[in-house]
């Protein structure tokens, strides 16, 4: 009998792997992952930033290139992208089978270009070269200024995961702007399905500031809404997936489509339950759904293994999650501001995380150096 992850994946869902270490590589688990079903690596500053400062694992690499001469910032580049590479190459087999179709690796730009476009394409042209391998995806945030970024590096062929995508009118835009890159790309005259893209919209995050909201509301004495916790995000992710059905399966998708263009595949990230109140799937059961991605950490996995839905779910309940967004605006939580001060967070969450590993490579390298 197939697990649970393979039963997942014939259902036309991806499971991805939201965690990378050198730990993870060299003790043959990513190997063993990817046996088991997992089809594709991400990572952020915030697993670079734990796995490298919480693991003596790397201690040699920092010494070494400390020795000679590399900066804090090149260290850490040279950390990561040997990580990535080599999770890259044990995804290759992957992408292979699935001829182009899945396999990937992501690694996310600086997060202090969050809002600079000429940055942004420089350092993915840069990220996905050295790399030089088909199954790397560079991570562009979904902010104004990584839009026309988007739409450049998908012109030019390289593979974008668009990521902290909140609201469904950034993903909007975010489609256009894989929809623009492609038809660049087709100027080119090479063949449309070697470039390809998911659109990582966030899941959880999306409950946790709404009920926050709603909290908040209870407390000065608004009513009963204790009805609404934990409705918003599942919500907000099956309103978008309606929009991607919409655009990638509908007339307007079809002259590229024909010229072998791959959708962008709705990938649903931060699915691992803050709230210990709500189950520990409740961002996977609802969400199974032909040609998306569900990227998981390490609990959230080990959840879908024991006890995860099988079925395709993902479609199921459109109109109840409109209503759930109707009522939501009618007691006025405006989702506006929840999904744009979520990407704030977002941006500055990672922004924090990057400069703490800076830091704590800094110190191993002063202390590993001393010890010289």
């Amino acid at each position: 009998m197939m697990n649970r992850i393979r039963q997942i994946a014939a259902l036309g869902q991806a499971i991805w792997f939201d965690n990378i270490s050198r730990d993870l590589l060299r003790s043959g688990e990513l190997a063993r992952l990817v046996e088991e079903g997992i089809t594709g690596v991400t990572s952020n500053p915030t697993i670079f930033q734990k796995a490298i400062a919480g693991s003596s694992i790397y201690d040699d690499d920092i010494r070494r290139l400390a020795r000679d001469g590399k900066s804090t910032l090149e260290i850490y580049e040279a950390l990561a992208l040997a990580d990535v590479g080599e999770a890259a190459d044990c995804l290759r087999p992957v992408y292979n089978e699935t001829h182009g179709r899945d396999g990937f690796v992501s690694i996310e730009v600086n997060p202090k270009l969050a809002h600079d476009t000429p940055g942004t394409i420089t350092e993915a042209r840069r990220l996905f070269g050295t790399l030089n391998r088909p199954n790397i995806m560079i991570k562009v945030p979904a902010t104004e200024a990584g839009l026309p970024a988007i739409a450049t590096l998908i012109g030019e062929g390289v593979n974008v995961n668009a990521t902290l995508i909140f609201a469904v009118s950034m993903y909007d835009q975010v489609i256009e702007a894989y929809l623009e890159g492609l038809r660049r790309f087709r100027q080119s005259g090479r063949p449309l399905g070697l470039v390809s893209s998911v659109a990582s919209f966030f899941v959880s995050r999306v409950d946790t500031l709404t009920d926050k909201v709603l909290q908040h509301r209870i407390e000065h004495g608004e009513g009963h809404l204790e009805p609404l916790y934990g409705l918003a995000a599942a919500a907000n992710a099956k309103i978008a997936y309606a929009r991607y059905k919409a655009v990638f399966e509908g007339p307007d998708f079809d002259e590229l489509r024909s010229r072998g263009a791959r959708v962008q595949r709705p990938l649903w990230a931060s699915t691992s339950t803050k709230n210990p109140n709500y189950p520990d799937t409740k961002y996977v059961d609802p969400l199974i759904g032909v040609n998306t991605v569900n990227t998981v950490p390490p609990r959230t996995l080990a959840a879908i293994r024991d006890h995860a839905v099988t079925a395709q779910t993902l479609e199921e309940g459109l109109d109840r999650a409109e209503a759930v967004m109707k009522e939501l605006a009618g007691i006025k939580v405006d989702m506006d501001w929840i999904t744009a001060a979520l990407l704030e967070e977002g941006v500055q969450a990672f922004t924090d995380s990057f400069d703490k590993l800076l830091a704590d490579i800094e110190t191993k390298r002063a202390a590993l150096k001393q010890s010289a």
